[in-house]
């Protein structure tokens, strides 16, 4: 079986559905947002493997999607899959133009993504992976820069507040805000604090990665938090964690 978190992004409510249930099925898990818009807000939650999108759509459209995530540093490498009526040669240079990594001209047979996805994952893995003088196939954090960084980021704020909290002498204060966290939300929001992924808590909490973002976006939701160092700041500084 497959494996990848992938987001897909499609205003077409029939072709999401059959795209997100045929990706399911061979085994990625999949994140899905109905325009540019409300992809760019799944982005900020957590990073997937893959983007797989739509081009044709309202206000933004494909490109100038993929110009706002190679923008970001954050998305410079994530692999992006065009999926779009539009089939004409000029379209598809337009596309690679803009950086995209595949395009796949509707309507495509289901196999051919899941081939190019699957591909694309596995040469981005094996340049990861010899960038860093090791063998391809390994999953965590060390697959993905982008994750890496961020949990290195966590663990950097974690020492500069627990260092002022102890070392320097600045008493804590009590936070003003009462927040009612459930035994699960507070186990994700220790191991976020930790600098895990998604995928690594599920796994540490043996539940779907799904579960996971989804408790995340209601510790983002419950802190008023926008990203996972303004939780993990915010948790610490008002000892929700340690």
């Amino acid at each position: 079986m497959a494996s990848g978190h992938i987001l897909l992004v499609d205003d077409e409510p029939g072709m999401r559905e059959a795209v997100q249930a045929y990706l399911e099925d061979t085994g990625f898990t999949v994140e899905v947002a109905s325009n540019a818009e409300e992809g760019w807000e799944k982005l900020q939650q957590f990073t997937p493997d893959l983007v797989v999108s739509d081009v044709m759509m309202p206000r933004v459209d494909g490109y100038q999607f993929l110009a706002q995530m190679r923008g970001d540093d954050r998305f410079k490498a994530l692999p992006v899959i065009f999926l779009t009526a539009k089939g004409m040669t000029t379209d598809r240079i337009q596309g690679f133009d803009a950086g995209c990594d595949a395009y796949l001209p509707k309507p495509f047979d289901p196999d051919e993504l899941v081939s190019v996805v699957t591909n694309l994952l596995k040469r981005r893995a094996a340049t990861v992976s010899a960038a860093r003088g090791g063998t391809a196939g390994g999953s965590g954090t060390s697959d993905n820069p982008e994750i890496a960084d961020l949990a290195r980021q966590i663990e950097e704020l974690r020492r500069a507040v627990l260092g002022q909290r102890s070392g320097n002498g600045i008493i804590q204060k009590p936070s003003p805000i009462q927040i009612d966290l459930t035994p699960r939300e507070k186990s994700v929001l220790d191991l976020v604090a930790q600098g895990l992924m998604n995928k690594e808590i599920a796994k540490q909490l043996e539940t779907s990665v799904r579960n996971v973002e989804k408790y995340v976006s209601r510790l983002f939701s419950k802190t008023g938090t926008n990203s996972r160092t303004e939780l993990v700041r915010f948790a610490l500084e008002h000892g929700l964690t340690t």
